[in-house]
């Protein structure tokens, strides 16, 4: 049997006159009827249909108030005739297309679920992910250097780990850049460790010691970088969702762009030989710090609306899914 759906918000003058049309045409075009108040929806009623309200889906037709009753009399008989064409073709994808929209699988409500926290679970993983390289020094602080290792060996091809551009922990610096930044007033990474920054492999696989303290798994700029995608994450959820994507001319100017310089501008500072006309610098902690932070802000701000506006799009499309399908299996209850 076709399913006329009835797609309504709470003020609704004009439901009652369509309600009647099709009181009116049920003996001679028999149809399930499905009523559903978008504004009755998972907090997604706007994603349903940005047309006016209400409106009328038989099938593949759609009738927006106001129209007339032949209107909806032509439209019901056009849909009933093509499902009784394809029903007397044995027409399986039709088959299969009619039980999907009248059936709620789990796979649905996962996807429901999933749709709706969505946002809490990216911001378990980018704490997870961001807060696991700093337990590493930790254990090396209470001795546990096995599991330590472990996390220092998980993230190793995910970030370079030098020490003269990660944090340390418990010990006489925060951190202990290369002589090349000249920052004054603190031991360099080369006086502190004797490491010569030109091994980049010692560098890299140094962890540290209880006088030095103990390296951060990530270095400062990725520790930036997902620090201010969680701390925007949190904002964006607990103010609604409502905030707007970023234009992606700001993120490309404000963040792709600074932390593009900053970083590949340090390359040839690790090249053995060099020309000498090549200008060779080293970045600071404070600006890794400023141009991770700018990327991971503007990155979360111009990616998580967008993100959760497919998710709406997918919860306004199960929620109306599941109304409609209670609605039916009511029905079908009632008329056994």
């Amino acid at each position: 049997m076709v399913t006329v759906t009835l797609y309504r918000k709470n003020e609704c003058d004009e439901c009652d006159i369509i309600l009647q049309y099709l009181d009116e045409l049920q003996k001679t075009h028999p149809h399930q009827l499905a009523i559903v108040n978008v504004e009755q929806l998972d907090d997604d009623q706007q994603g349903v249909d940005k047309a006016r309200f209400p409106y009328v889906k038989i099938g593949p037709y759609v009738l927006h108030s106001p129209f007339r009753k032949t209107d909806l009399q032509i439209a019901l008989g056009a849909s009933i005739d093509r499902a009784s064409h394809l029903e007397s073709v044995n027409d399986e994808t039709y088959r299969q297309r009619i039980n999907r929209g009248h059936t709620v699988s789990t796979t649905d409500r996962v996807s429901f679920w999933i749709s709706k926290n969505f946002m809490s679970m990216v911001l378990l993983v980018i704490f997870l992910y961001a807060g696991l390289p700093f337990i590493a020094p930790i254990l090396m602080k209470t001795g546990q250097t096995g599991p330590a290792k472990v996390i220092y060996a998980i993230y190793s091809p995910l970030c370079h780990q030098l020490g003269f551009r990660s944090w340390f922990l418990f010990g006489e610096q925060l951190f202990y850049p290369r002589k090349l930044a000249g920052i004054a007033g603190v031991k360099s990474f080369e006086e502190q460790t004797g490491i010569s920054s030109d091994e980049i492999f010692k560098a890299r696989s140094y962890l540290g010691d209880e006088i030095t303290g103990y390296k951060v798994a990530l270095c400062e700029r990725d520790t930036a970088i997902y620090i201010a995608m969680f701390l925007f994450g949190l904002v964006f959820v607990l103010t609604g969702k409502r905030i707007k994507a970023l234009p992606w001319i700001f993120w490309l100017t404000i963040g792709l762009i600074p932390i593009g310089v900053d970083g590949f501008s340090q390359l040839p500072s690790l090249a053995s030989a060099m020309p000498s006309w090549l200008p060779i610098r080293e970045s600071t902690p404070l600006l890794r710090v400023i141009t991770g932070g700018l990327f991971g802000l503007t990155t979360a701000w111009f990616l998580f609306p967008l993100l959760e506006e497919s998710m709406k799009e997918t919860r306004t499309l199960l929620s109306t899914k599941m109304s409609i399908a209670k609605q039916l299996a009511s029905s079908e209850g009632k008329n056994k």
